[in-house]
């Protein structure tokens, strides 16, 4: 282990002295890409160090059991090697995930989109609870969510949900919402107490940076118009609101969020980036086999991946069938045990792909 971790620490050196040269500074890209890995390094660094520490620690108890002059000290010494090698094994499980290439996409920041599926009015409200449920999670965990754009349900909730997620490693962690949320319990607006089944599509997409791709002024059109819904008297009133058309793929990307027309079209343009830099994803899930055949691939849109039972107060995972009977703590945002357990599933089917390399 400590081979491997020496061959991480070279490259962490070399990228340390890299992202201070003024022709990588120069480069935006390449400035970016080799910061993210100084990152991911740096905390293999820190885990290499303790690593070091422990086994110094097991052999320093060894030496001293050996010597056994003093029953007091071999007493210690067999205390500090046993929990010495209790830390190590757990150690070097931790290690061997860490040194799994990680995907590119995971650090990138994501734009999320909710948009009621079967179900009429009682799919609005459920696609609604959907993104109560994740603007709690994104709170616990230190991210900001903001909106781009959404369009209300008629009575309540929304069909249309589409906003920003800003923090660290937000798309590793949120990739695993991607699929169809399904909903079993008695509708709000049904008056004869059946429970209806009713559905929701998560899309979550990595949000591209300029330089990921390339967007043709010249290939795009701009429409501009009034935003609807609340906001008060300027919003309703000035051409605020911007719809951008991609004409080669035709993908639509609007926002009317904000009072500003200019504010409007930047954000209009990242989920326009994010959704062609989607398609050229989707394109390599297709050559790539092990990713669009894992078990919690995001890649399938049509996928039921979650189901909320009221009435049982139970919440299934399709994907790893795993079902917890914490429905009310799970749609006020407590998501963490679920992306917890299909992160383990991921890790665990990289880390048999790489076994060659431990």
């Amino acid at each position: 282990m400590i081979e491997k971790l020496n061959i991480v620490k070279q490259r962490f050196d070399e990228v340390n002295d890299l992202i201070i040269q003024p022709n990588v500074i120069s480069d935006q890209k390449r400035y970016v890409e080799l910061n993210k890995e100084y990152k991911d390094l740096k905390a293999l660094m820190d885990v290499r160090d303790r690593y070091i520490v422990l086994t110094d620690n097991i052999e320093e108890a060894q030496e001293m059991i050996s010597d056994g002059s003093d029953p007091e000290m071999t007493e210690m010494a067999k205390n500090q090697l046993e929990d010495s090698k209790n830390e190590l094994a757990s150690l070097e499980d931790k290690i061997r995930i860490m040194l799994v290439p990680k995907d590119p996409e995971d650090a990138k920041n994501v734009v999320m989109e909710i948009r009621a599926g079967t179900g009429g009015d009682e799919a609005s409200i459920f696609a609604g609870d959907l993104y109560k449920m994740y603007t709690k999670y994104v709170e616990s965990k230190g991210w900001k969510a903001t909106i781009v754009d959404y369009n209300e349900g008629t009575s309540g909730g929304f069909k249309e949900m589409i906003f920003e997620v800003t923090g660290e490693d937000v798309y590793g962690t949120l990739k695993f919402e991607a699929g169809v949320h399904r909903v079993q319990r008695v509708p709000q607006t049904e008056t004869q107490g059946r429970v209806h089944t009713s559905a929701a599509t998560v899309m979550v997409l990595p949000e591209a940076e300029e330089f990921d791709v390339e967007i043709n002024p010249k290939d795009v059109r701009i429409d501009y118009f009034c935003s609807s819904g609340p906001g008060g008297q300027s919003v309703n009133t000035t051409y605020s609101a911007v719809r951008l058309t991609h004409v080669p793929t035709g993908l639509v990307a609007q926002c009317q969020d904000q009072k500003s027309q200019h504010k409007n079209k930047e954000k209009a343009f990242r989920v326009l980036r994010s959704r062609l830099y989607e398609q050229e994803l989707a394109k390599q899930m297709e050559l790539d086999s092990a990713k669009r055949n894992s078990m919690v691939s995001s890649g399938d849109r049509s996928a039921k991946i979650r189901t909320y039972n009221y009435s049982q107060g139970r919440v299934t995972d399709h994907r790893i069938n795993l079902t917890l009977y914490d429905l009310s703590n799970i749609i006020n945002g407590d998501i963490q045990r679920i992306i917890d357990e299909l992160a383990l599933v991921e890790n665990t089917r990289k880390l048999r792909e790489n076994s060659d390399v431990f």
